[in-house]
């Protein structure tokens, strides 16, 4: 017992140790420079070129970086997603990005439970008994709302999660269903954006129709789901409602029997 405690701890310090090491060097070589609308249009035509010689070699190593970025949520995705418009086009563009961005959220979500769900449940277990509650009833369900609506950052989503019991497979499966169309319309901007080639191009109809689908799309969703939710708590409300008088009447049955 005390040495597979031991071991989990070892565990626990070398996963801590490899976050601090990408977190240090993702600041002191000061990589947050490469992830600017500004590198992504300067290096449009070179990684045009890497891709169209090495198209397979350019995916895995993309996808591998998104995947590094978002298992330690370092800042970038977003970038990293119009990027992926901008290289790949709108098909490819959207399946590389959508797994790789689910393999990093699933990753980072596995990273918040090994560190801290035991702390977390053992302190302040009798506190989220409400929210585990929930999270085994209507869990998938609340995981596809905040996907869906961006109301709150993509890696405070990743490790609240991995505070639960959510299965991981609910998690990878929910998350990518949820963040799909999230993720067409910024591939889709940056698919616009790569088309820019002066000033003029900035108020062409395309660039601007996908900017205003990507400020309007949280704002449709979340009318959607408040929609949904309502019609929802109706017939839920009219089912319980039902079955109360169901049951009124066969109290009356048996009294009268």
């Amino acid at each position: 017992m005390a040495q597979a405690r031991s071991r989990k701890w070892f565990g626990k310090l070398v996963v801590i140790g490899l976050i601090a090491l990408g977190i240090i060097a993702f600041l002191y070589f000061d990589l947050g420079q490469y992830f600017s609308l500004g590198y992504l249009k300067a290096s449009q035509e070179k990684f045009q070129a890497l891709y169209q010689s090495h198209r397979f070699a350019v995916i895995a190593a993309y996808m591998g970086l998104y995947i590094v970025v978002t298992g330690l949520s370092l800042p970038g995705a977003a970038v990293l997603t119009l990027a992926g418009g901008a290289l790949f086009g709108l098909v490819v563009g959207t399946l590389v990005v959508s797994f790789a961005s689910t393999i990093g959220a699933t990753l980072a979500c596995i990273v918040a439970r090994f560190l801290l769900r035991d702390w977390v449940q053992d302190k302040f277990g009798d506190k989220l008994a409400t929210i585990n509650e929930g999270i085994e009833k209507d869990g998938a369900f609340y995981l596809f709302s905040l996907r869906l609506v961006p109301i709150f950052p993509f890696f405070i989503i990743n490790l609240a999660m991995g505070l639960t019991r959510m299965r991981l497979f609910t998690f990878f499966w929910v998350s990518q269903a949820g963040m799909l169309a999230g993720t067409l319309v910024y591939v889709n901007a940056g698919k616009e954006l790569a088309r820019i080639d002066s000033l003029s191009g900035i108020l062409s109809p395309g660039v601007l129709i996908s900017f205003a689908v990507l400020g309007l799309f949280p704002l449709t969703v979340k009318k959607l789901l408040a929609i949904y939710q309502s019609k929802f708590r109706k017939i839920d409300k009219n089912e319980k409602q039902g079955d109360s008088r169901a049951n009124q009447g066969n109290k009356f049955n048996t009294f009268v029997v």
